[in-house]
């Protein structure tokens, strides 16, 4: 339970989320000059490598972001659910967080907030301040607290995302889209940072993940035909990033960080696949739609990105696998895991139990194994393939390492995990909370 212990004199503290944006990117863009508001900013303070979540999926990472505490306390572990009695689709949203928020934790020590766009706060849940929500968010109406948020942002032609659709059919469509939501996304945060009315900001550009999903070969490849464009998005962030910095006050912690680094995808791994063509999943329909179609005597399933679900008879309905039974079947899953290679290449870096990775009350929702890929291949929990591998229209993906955080002061050297950065901002703010797994770099 988060306590308040005592609370130091209060200072703001603004904090930007660049998604998906890798460490060695930022490095590699200011190096070659693409950069260079955000070079004379590091100068400052500390830009590091820092380590995201498991699984290194947003909506996983920028929940123990916000919560400073591991997913077994907050209860998120990925964008997609199954019902463990009807086997339907859930997705969780804010209501499913089980911790206590950095602006809800604020609020409750009379500290006023302004949050936009961070993924996993759909619905807008009330605050000491003002929020509209990031990825997933479905209407505006809803992803805004208060009303008159949504009166201003939608006057303006907020948009809440990218429409990612658009690059089936249209790269050119796609970079439109991507352009235009860059802009408006940009307007609304500087716009409600120049209020001073707050204690804590935090705004995040979620355009740079889209950028890197589509578009991670323009970024290798110099010959690309949009290479120019990659660059050119960077150089507009980095115009952004000074705007940013220079509405604060020389005095105000200033945060920036990313939820995971990014990376090329050589191949797509269909898991479920894999462990159809092990025995350990089937279905009742030749052309399964969702796991409603999971045949009773299945084993073990995997939900995206990387998660590896034990169908216990004590969790679900249908469920086959006794408590006995439970370690062998794990243990057999592993060796099986481990020994899958693709031309000769091995696909699982590492797997971890969930017992070793979570602690806290929510550690009934968690998976029973994770998985870490070898760089380069992209785990998948697809139950339509019919193969063990393929490519996608996405380029680039996820990695756990090579996110990236800066903050203007000197911090220890390290690799600090993303939860240290949610406690580190309620040590600027001058509050002491217990039971929270990150520490304070500060």
């Amino acid at each position: 339970m988060l306590k308040k212990l005592f609370q130091k004199k209060n200072k703001k503290v603004a904090v930007l989320g660049l998604d998906g944006v890798p460490y060695t990117l930022l490095v590699t863009m200011m190096n070659n000059g693409h950069m260079p508001h955000l070079e004379k900013i590091i100068n400052q303070g500390t830009l590091t490598s820092m380590t995201a979540s498991i699984p290194e999926v947003s909506s996983t990472s920028w929940s123990c972001f916000m919560t400073a505490v591991n997913p077994g306390k907050h209860g998120i572990y990925g964008f997609m659910e199954i019902d463990p009695d009807s086997y339907s689709f859930k997705f969780p949203n804010t209501n499913d967080l089980a911790s206590k928020t950095l602006w809800e934790i604020a609020g409750g020590n009379g500290l006023k907030s302004i949050v936009i766009n961070i993924p996993s706060t759909y619905p807008a849940k009330p605050l000491n301040g003002e929020l509209v929500a990031g990825f997933v968010a479905l209407d505006l109406k809803k992803a805004c607290y208060p009303e008159s948020m949504f009166t201003h942002l939608s006057g303006m032609g907020y948009r809440l995302d990218v429409d990612a659709g658009k690059a089936a059919s249209s790269m050119d469509a796609f970079i439109e889209d991507l352009t235009l939501t860059f802009k408006k996304r940009k307007e609304a945060i500087l716009h409600y940072l120049r209020k001073k009315d707050w204690d804590l900001f935090v705004g995040a550009i979620t355009e740079t993940d889209r950028l890197h999903h589509y578009l991670w070969e323009a970024w290798e490849n110099c010959d690309h035909p949009r290479h120019a464009f990659f660059i050119d998005l960077y150089t507009e962030l980095d115009t952004f990033i000074g705007d940013f910095h220079n509405l604060l006050d020389k005095q105000t912690p200033f945060i920036m960080l990313s939820d995971h680094g990014f990376t090329t995808i050589r191949q797509e791994v269909y898991l479920n696949r894999f462990l159809q063509e092990k025995g350990y999943l089937s279905f009742t329909s030749d052309s399964p739609r969702s796991f409603q179609d999971m045949a009773p005597q299945s084993t073990a399933f995997v939900l995206d990105p990387s998660r590896v679900y034990i169908h216990t008879k004590k969790r679900y309905s249908r469920g086959c696998v006794e408590t006995s039974d439970y370690k062998q079947l794990c243990d057999c899953l592993k060796k099986d895991l481990l020994e899958f290679q693709i031309d000769g290449k091995q696909v699982i870096k590492e797997i971890f139990d969930a017992r070793d990775l979570y602690i806290g009350r929510e550690t009934h929702r968690a998976p029973d194994l994770v998985l870490l890929p070898h760089e380069g291949f992209d785990l998948k929990g697809k139950i339509t393939e019919r193969n063990l591998y393929g490519r996608g229209l996405l380029t680039g993906g996820h990695t756990r390492e090579n996110a990236m955080l800066y903050i203007n002061r000197q911090i220890p050297s390290g690799n600090p995990n993303i939860t240290d950065v949610g406690a580190t901002i309620l040590d600027l703010l001058g509050i002491l909370t217990a039971d929270l797994d990150g520490k304070s770099l500060v």
